[in-house]
């Protein structure tokens, strides 16, 4: 096991996820972090079919200091837009395994994206993949690997995931990031964190665990 709990702040961080809420659930303690330090943090999600998902998406993303992007379809002609429009340094999506057949999609479309828009731009130059609900993809546990420390912006994470008034946060995802967060946070010694994994961008995977 590796793990990284110093944090170096990428200059611009893009998170593709599947749904409104994932965002906040997966990385939202790591992109408030990010937008603290002064990253420009894009939280990119499709358009829901119901507006009040919306809505939440854009109050979760302005509590964690982010700017909320969002489009028709997770195509791979959408997603490389979406690249090229942001040209970030580093990309978070879901695990490539995920059991939520929504987050396949989207991170399977986005490695798809990603060759052309790299060769073109040089950009991203990092990927990662998040944690997943109790940290379990269909292959497995997922490895710890990028461990963030996110202790001092835990409760900006909750306040940006209690936005999401239509899910069942106070149940189900609140206590789920509760207890995701003290577990990957037991593994550096601190009380709240996150973790990501890389992925290879045309063969290349980050020189540094530092997000």
């Amino acid at each position: 096991m590796t793990a990284a709990p110093f944090f170096t702040p990428p200059s611009s961080v893009l998170t593709v996820m599947a749904h409104p809420d994932d965002a906040e659930l997966w990385a939202g303690g790591t992109l408030a972090r990010c937008a603290d330090s002064g990253a420009a943090v894009t939280i990119a999600v499709p358009h829901h079919a119901e507006p009040v998902r919306d809505a939440e998406a854009a109050a979760g993303a302005a509590i964690l200091g982010a700017t909320l992007y969002q489009y028709d379809q997770p195509t791979v002609t959408a997603l490389r837009e979406l690249l090229l429009a942001v040209r970030p340094e580093v990309v978070i999506t879901h695990p490539l395994r995920d059991v939520h057949p929504d987050h396949r999609t989207v991170a399977d479309t986005l490695v798809t994206a990603l060759p052309d828009v790299v060769i073109a731009t040089g950009y991203p130059h990092r990927v990662y993949t998040a944690d997943t609900y109790n940290s379990l993809t269909l292959d497995g546990p997922i490895p710890a690997h990028t461990i963030v420390d996110i202790t001092d912006t835990y409760d900006r994470k909750q306040r940006a995931l209690a936005t999401h008034v239509s899910q069942p946060i106070t149940d189900h995802f609140g206590p789920m990031a509760e207890t995701l967060s003290r577990l990957w946070g037991g593994r550096i010694g601190v009380r709240n964190a996150e973790n990501f994994v890389p992925l290879p961008v045309l063969g290349r995977l980050p020189a540094s665990l530092a997000l």
